[in-house]
């Protein structure tokens, strides 16, 4: 992939040069002062100062906000010293189940951390107080250790970003025009490279042989024809190491176990197998698949969400928080700088990165869903809701972005329960237990209809506009995605992810069904960064890295002979999920 980001580089930079005289970089966009803050968008935090007094006889007042006593994972700590501007520290709970955060009046140093009826001192002002914070502010580290490790500051660090981001970004945001550049680039350069791929994907394994014997753990498998049953194919791409005899052949429609990571696996398919029944359904809602998206390989990935928590991370830049440029500009509302009022996430403090915390027990990192700037619907009916309906989300307990009735939408709530379904109004009682949340678009598949034991599709996967699916402008839909889904059968709950090469969501959408899936829903699309997913297997203090497609590595770095996994190893512009093991009871 590195000649087509290549190519794609050179292509950008001779349809730049083509542009007219006039059209040079556009100055940035002000004037505009929010009225709000994103402390404003948080229902159910609570706040509490107290008088305080600093080791040179200074007086000051400590704020300390919670900013949802209910997850206690994000504060916001606010010290005010007469005669000098206020300081704000965005701190994160390293433990936030078991112990929570209070500022203490009859406490010299202020701050304590209540864990299990005690209360440990944690000197970061007040008389005696050392300069911790400060400290840990000028480190440069996106999460640097307080308190002996039981507090992290989060400090704003700079977002990697791979070459074609930067290029498509500047051109979207600095160039008149340049909107339709990147749409040039992708509905040619990149359709034209995917569907060669998708096309040269499929390479049959030698014939005979019995199917091969599931683990009995691994997740129900897909629907197949009985002409097709047991043929195997060569998963060329497939870049997890799998269970089994033969890992240079897999069956279609087969669950094999990730190997040395107990509750993963993996499986493959090719959408022309799926059986009769599954493929002449719902057949108003679901287009036929051309000859492509039928021959080539599908690879997934599941996870037994009995042994995971799930977790959800934004990009230090991605997605933003300001108004997207999809949506009609008569649902632009001019006096405000976003949907939500606010144009900024400060001061909070976005670090695209893994907590320290969770990379104990990292299993697996995807990216999320679309930038803020095709996330919101620019036709159809949710198009002319709510200013568009821009996509929602929330880390930690914290509203960034609010959730939109209509919406696909995964969510993690406070006691691990992981769960995906359209949002509705009715849903916004699970807020205050909400740890995280993503929205990204509408369902690929909506509901499990028991009776029939099939996956029902959603009412706007054949309809490019008011779907958003993103594709160009005479709806040529066929690219590179990456979606995920829900399945819960014979009792057990599996997050199944899926790589397609060159596919529209219709595409999407049979595959999933194949999987009897009770949900399922687009996350992004286009390239390989942006469909990203690597799972982790430690043996001792090493840490192995597998991608589900072996070209995703090129995603992560390698900086003074030392490998770095992207979201682990640097902080990235993009918002992505982890996958941490529970621990044993």
């Amino acid at each position: 992939m590195r000649s087509a980001m290549g190519s794609l580089l050179l292509m950008l930079f001779f349809v730049t040069a083509l542009l007219p005289p006039g059209a040079a970089i556009s100055a940035e966009a002000g004037g505009g002062v929010s009225a709000r803050t994103i402390i404003d968008l948080q229902p159910y935090c609570q706040s509490a100062s107290m008088n305080i007094q600093g080791g040179q006889g200074q007086k000051g007042v400590a704020t300390l906000i919670d900013l949802n006593p209910r997850v206690r994972g994000w504060y916001l700590l606010k010290l005010a010293w007469e005669g000098a501007p206020p300081e704000i520290y965005h701190l994160e709970n390293s433990a936030p189940r078991a112990q929570k955060l209070e500022l203490e009046e009859d406490n010299p140093r202020g701050l304590v951390i209540v864990s299990a009826g005690e209360k440990v001192s944690c000197s970061l002002f007040g008389a005696g107080a050392r300069d911790d914070l400060r400290q840990a502010r000028r480190s440069g580290t996106a999460l640097a250790p307080l308190c002996g490790g039981r507090l992290f500051l989060r400090n704003s660090v700079k977002g990697h970003r791979t070459a074609i981001e930067s290029v498509t970004d500047f051109l979207r945001h600095r160039v008149p025009g340049g909107e339709e550049v990147v749409s040039f680039v992708r509905d040619t350069f990149f359709t034209y490279v995917y569907q060669k791929k998708a096309e040269g994907s499929l390479e049959p394994g030698p014939q005979g042989g019995p199917a091969p014997k599931e683990p009995l753990e691994a997740p129900a498998g897909a629907l197949i024809d009985r002409d097709r049953a047991g043929s195997p194919v060569k998963p060329v791409d497939l870049g997890i190491d799998i269970e089994g005899p033969s890992p240079a052949e897999m069956v279609p429609g087969a669950w094999y176990g990730a190997r040395g990571n107990p509750g993963i696996y993996a499986s493959v398919l090719v959408p022309g197998w799926i059986a009769p029944e599954i493929m002449g359904s719902y057949r108003d809602l679901v287009n036929p698949l051309d000859r492509v998206e039928r021959e080539q390989l599908v690879y997934l990935v599941a996870f037994d969400l009995s042994l995971f928590n799930l977790h959800y991370t934004l990009g230090t830049d991605h997605p933003g928080v300001g108004w997207s440029a999809h949506i009609s500009p008569r649902m632009r509302d001019a006096s405000m700088p976003g949907p939500d009022g606010i144009g900024t996430s400060a001061p909070l403090v976005r670090t695209g990165l893994v907590s320290p915390t969770d990379a104990k027990t990292i299993a697996a990192t995807f990216t999320g869903g679309f930038k803020r700037h095709h996330g919101a619907f620019k036709y159809g009916e949710l198009s002319l809701r709510n200013h568009g309906s821009h996509y929602g989300f929330m880390e930690e307990g914290t509203l960034f972005s609010t959730l939109q009735p209509g919406l696909a939408t995964i969510y993690a709530l406070d006691d691990g329960w992981v769960d995906m379904a359209t949002w509705s109004t009715e849903a916004n009682k699970l807020l205050p237990r909400i740890v995280d949340a993503r929205q990204n678009g509408v369902p690929l598949i909506e509901r499990f209809d028991e009776a029939r034991r099939i996956s029902v599709p959603g009412a706007l996967v054949a309809r490019w506009g008011p779907g958003n699916w993103s594709g160009s402008t005479d709806e040529k839909l066929q690219t590179m995605r990456g979606g995920i889904a829900l399945q819960e059968q014979r009792g057990r709950r599996f997050l199944i992810y899926a790589f397609f090469w060159s596919v529209t969501p219709s595409a999407m959408t049979r595959v999933f069904q194949a999987y009897q899936c009770r949900y399922a829903m687009l996350i992004d699309m286009n390239a390989l960064v942006h469909t990203y997913l690597a799972v982790y297997r430690r043996e001792g203090p090493r840490l192995y890295v597998q991608h589900l497609i072996k070209g995703m590595r090129e995603s992560d770095l390698l900086a003074k002979g030392q490998y770095m996994p992207r979201f682990l190893g640097f902080a990235d512009d993009r918002d992505f999920f982890s996958l941490t093991r529970k621990e044993k009871p």
